[in-house]
C-alpha cells in the first residue's frame, strides 16, 4: 500500500505547496497568459499534475494512470452525460424552430430595454442556465438582446453580469453534483449551503443590473419590477435548494422570476400590447417535460427503484491501495475509489427522456432527431474532453496528496479562511471558465482546510461554488462566447474584460463576507480532542447533559441501520433515530429530529446513528470504509451544536460515550 506524503520537499510545507500548485500555475499561464483554449490548458495542467505526482510525490505510475482514468470516467459520466442531454434538449427546440417562438414570447412583452434585460438576460438566461449551462445562456441571451436592438458590447456586458445568480445550479445542478462527488459530502447539504450563500446576492442582482445599465435614476423608474424579480428568484432559489434539491433550483427560480415580472409589467401597463406568438405552449413543452422528469427522478419511492439499478465498481489498481496519513486524517486509513455507474438514476437520463418526448411534442421526425444527436455530439466533443481532463486532474491531485498539501497551506489563513474560501473558487472559475471544473479542482481542498481549522466542510465547499459563480463573467471562455454571439469587434473584448472585472471582484467579496458571517455565527464547530472519547462523562459549558451523534458521511447518502440494530437491544430505553449525514444537523435538522423522533422526556438523551453507503456490521468494517469521516458531536437539549470530534470509531468508543451519557 502506497502512503501519501504531504511534505515531500524536505519536510517544507511552503516548498511542497508550490510544487502541488504547479498544475494550477500551468492552467493560469496558458489560459490567461497565452490565451489557449480550455481543452488544451486542461490537458497541459493534467500533464503537469502527472509530473508532480511522479517526481515530487513519488506516486506509482500504475496508480497515477488509474486515478486519471477514474476521474475522466466520472467527468464523462454522469457529468458529461448531463451536459450532453441538456444541450440535446436545447438543440431540439432550436432545430425544430420552436426556440424562436420562445424568444419572441419573452421579447414581445415589453418595449422597455431595462425590463427586456431583466426578462431575457436575468430570468430567461437563468432558465437556460438551469437547463443547459456551460456557456449556453450567455450565447442565447446576448444574441436575443442584440436582436432586440442592444449594441453588441451592451448586450454582452449585461448578460455576463446577469449570469451570476444561477451558475452554481446550472445544467441541472452539475456543479453541485460534481462538488458532492469530489468531496464526498451529501448533495442535499451542499445544495442548501450554496442556496443560502447565493440567495442574498440574487436578491439584489436585478437592481444592480439596472444601475449598471442606466444609473440610479433609471433604477428608480423600474424599482418595483427589479425588486419583485429579485425577491421571486432569491426566495425560490433558497426554498428549492434547501427543501427540494439542487436539480430544479434554477429552472423553478427563473420561472418564478419570469411570472412575477410578466404580471408586474402588465399591471403597471408598461407592457407593449402585442399578442403572443402562436404555438407558444407547444414551444415550451420540452422544458415543461424536463421539469416533470427531474421532479419524478427526485421522488423518493421512484428514486429508490432507480438507484437499485446502479452498478458500483471498486476501481482496479486504486481502490484502498493508497493510504491517507495524518495530519489530514486522524490515523492512517485506506483511500477508497468506488465508481458508481448510475445509468438509469442519473439526472442526465431524466433529461434524455425529456428530450425524446420533447422532440415528439414539437413534431420532430426520428431521422431529424438522430441528426440533432450527432450534431450535439460534435458540438460538445472538446467540452467533453475538457471535462474528462479537468476531472482527471482533480482526482490525480486528490490521490497523489497534492490537494491535501494545498489544504494544509490554506489552513494557515486561520479565522479568515471563509472569506478566502470564496475567492479560491472565484480564481478557479476564472481559470477554467466553469464552476463545475473549479469545484472538481478545489472542492476537496476546501474540505481538508475546513477540517484542519475546525470549520464546517459543507460551508467551505459551498463557498467555493458560490464564490466561483462570480468569476464566470471574467473567464476568457465566457467573454469569447458573448463576443461571438453578439458579433462584437475583437478589439472590444479586452474592454469587456476590464468592465466586468470590477463587478466580479465586488460580488466575489460579497460572497466571501457572507461565508465569513455564516461561519462566525455558528456553522463553525469547535474541534474537540480525541480524549473526549475516553472521558466517562461529557458536560457542556452550561452544565446540561450532552446529546451525542455518532456516524459518518458518504456521497451515496443511502441509509442503513446496523448500528441502530446493534445498540437498541443493549440500550432499550434509548430512542434511535437514523439520519443521513452530519451536515444536515448543522443546518438545523437536530431540532427537527428531536421533535419528530424522541419523546419530550428523553430529548436530552438519545443517540442519532448516521450511516452511509452499505451495511457495516462491525467496528472493523466501519473503520475500513470511512475511518476519517466519523463524528462525535455534542448537542444540548435545545438542539444547539457545541463541539465536534472527527476521527475513527470503535465498539469501545461507542460503549464509552453511551455509558458517559448514562452516568449524567
Amino acid at each position: 500500500m502506497w502512503q501519501q506524503n504531504y511534505f515531500p520537499l524536505g519536510g517544507s510545507l511552503a516548498l511542497s505547496a508550490v510544487a502541488a500548485a504547479l498544475p494550477i500555475f500551468v492552467l493560469l499561464f496558458l489560459l490567461a497568459g497565452l490565451r489557449k483554449p480550455a481543452w488544451l490548458s486542461a490537458l497541459a495542467g493534467l500533464a503537469a499534475a502527472a509530473l508532480a505526482a511522479v517526481l515530487v510525490y513519488g506516486m506509482p505510475v500504475g496508480m497515477l494512470a488509474a486515478s486519471v482514468i477514474y476521474g475522466a470516467a466520472f467527468g464523462l459520466f454522469p457529468i458529461g452525460w448531463i451536459v450532453f442531454t441538456a444541450i440535446l434538449l436545447y438543440r431540439v427546440t432550436v432545430e425544430s424552430g420552436k426556440f424562436e417562438i420562445l424568444k419572441d414570447s419573452i421579447g414581445r412583452l415589453t418595449d422597455d430595454p431595462r425590463l427586456q434585460a431583466l426578462l431575457i438576460a436575468f430570468a430567461f438566461g437563468a432558465f437556460v442556465e438551469g437547463a443547459a449551462g456551460f456557456g449556453t445562456p450567455v450565447a442565447v441571451a446576448s444574441a436575443m438582446l442584440a436582436g432586440l436592438g442592444f449594441t453588441p458590447f451592451r448586450a454582452a456586458a449585461i448578460c455576463l453580469l446577469a449570469n451570476t445568480a444561477p451558475v452554481a445550479f446550472g445544467s441541472i445542478a452539475i456543479p453541485i453534483v460534481t462538488l458532492a462527488a469530489t468531496t464526498g459530502l451529501p448533495v442535499d447539504a451542499l445544495s442548501g449551503a450554496v442556496g443560502r450563500l447565493c440567495a442574498p446576492v440574487s436578491l439584489f442582482i436585478p437592481a444592480y443590473l439596472i444601475v449598471v445599465m442606466s444609473g440610479w435614476r433609471g433604477l428608480k423608474e423600474v424599482l418595483p419590477h427589479a425588486a419583485l424579480c429579485g425577491a421571486a428568484f432569491a426566495s425560490t432559489q433558497f426554498a428549492v435548494s434547501n427543501f427540494i434539491g439542487p436539480q430544479l433550483t434554477d429552472i423553478l427560480a427563473s420561472l418564478a422570476a419570469m411570472v412575477v415580472l410578466i404580471v408586474s409589467i402588465k399591471v403597471s401597463r408598461r407592457g407593449a400590447a402585442i399578442a403572443q406568438p402562436e404555438g407558444m405552449l407547444r414551444a415550451w413543452t420540452p422544458y415543461a417535460l424536463l421539469v416533470v422528469f427531474v421532479l419524478a427522478w427526485g421522488y423518493k419511492p421512484l428514486q429508490m427503484r432507480l438507484n437499485a439499478t446502479n452498478i458500483s465498481i471498486n476501481w482496479p489498481g486504486l481502490h484502498n491501495l493508497i493510504q491517507r496519513m495524518p495530519p489530514v486524517v486522524a490515523k492512517p486509513a485506506p483511500y477508497a475509489a468506488t465508481y458508481s455507474f448510475t445509468w438509469l438514476s442519473a439526472a442526465g437520463t431524466a433529461c434524455l427522456f425529456a428530450a425524446i418526448l420533447g422532440a415528439v411534442a414539437v413534431g420532430m421526425r426520428p431521422r431529424e432527431f438522430v441528426k440533432v444527436i450527432g450534431h450535439t455530439g460534435r458540438q460538445l466533443a472538446l467540452a467533453e474532453l475538457t471535462l474528462a481532463a479537468v476531472l482527471g486532474l482533480a482526482f490525480l491531485m486528490n490521490y497523489s496528496g497534492a490537494t491535501a498539501t494545498l489544504g494544509l497551506a490554506f489552513a494557515a489563513t486561520g479565522p479568515a479562511f471563509p472569506f478566502f474560501s470564496a475567492l479560491l473558487g472565484w480564481v478557479g472559475v476564472f481559470l477554467t471558465g466553469s464552476d463545475t471544473s473549479a469545484n472538481a479542482l478545489f472542492g476537496n481542498l476546501q474540505v481538508i482546510t475546513a477540517q484542519k481549522l475546525g470549520m464546517s466542510p459543507v460551508l467551505m465547499a459551498a463557498a467555493n461554488s458560490a464564490g466561483g459563480v462570480m468569476g464566470k463573467m471574467i473567464s476568457l471562455t465566457s467573454i469569447a462566447v458573448a463576443a461571438a454571439a453578439t458579433h462584437m469587434k475583437r478589439e472590444e473584448e479586452s474592454r469587456l474584460f476590464r468592465f466586468t472585472l470590477k463587478h466580479s471582484v465586488f460580488l466575489a467579496s460579497v460572497v466571501g463576507l457572507l461565508a465569513f458571517a455564516y461561519s462566525a455565527s455558528g456553522q463553525t464547530l469547535p474541534h474537540v480532542e480525541a480524549k473526549t472519547l475516553t472521558d466517562h462523562k461529557i458536560t457542556l459549558p452550561d452544565g446540561k447533559p450532552a446529546v451525542l451523534v455518532i456516524g459518518f458521511t458518504h456521497a451515496s447518502q443511502k441509509e442503513t441501520k446496523p448500528w441502530s440494530a446493534k445498540l437498541a437491544p443493549r440500550y432499550p430505553t434509548w430512542s434511535i433515530a437514523v439520519l443521513q449525514d452530519v451536515p444536515k444537523l448543522v443546518r438545523g435538522m437536530v431540532t427537527h429530529a428531536i421533535r419528530g423522533d424522541v419523546p419530550e422526556s428523553q430529548r436530552e438523551r438519545f443517540l442519532l446513528v448516521l450511516q452511509g453507503e452499505k451495511e457495516l456490521k462491525t467496528a472493523a468494517e466501519f473503520n475500513a470504509s470511512a475511518p476519517d469521516d466519523a463524528y462525535l458531536v455534542t448537542i444540548d437539549g435545545a438542539g444547539a451544536i457545541r463541539a465536534r470530534y472527527h476521527g475513527a470509531l470503535t465498539d469501545a468508543a461507542v460503549s464509552t460515550v453511551v455509558s458517559g451519557l448514562q452516568q449524567q
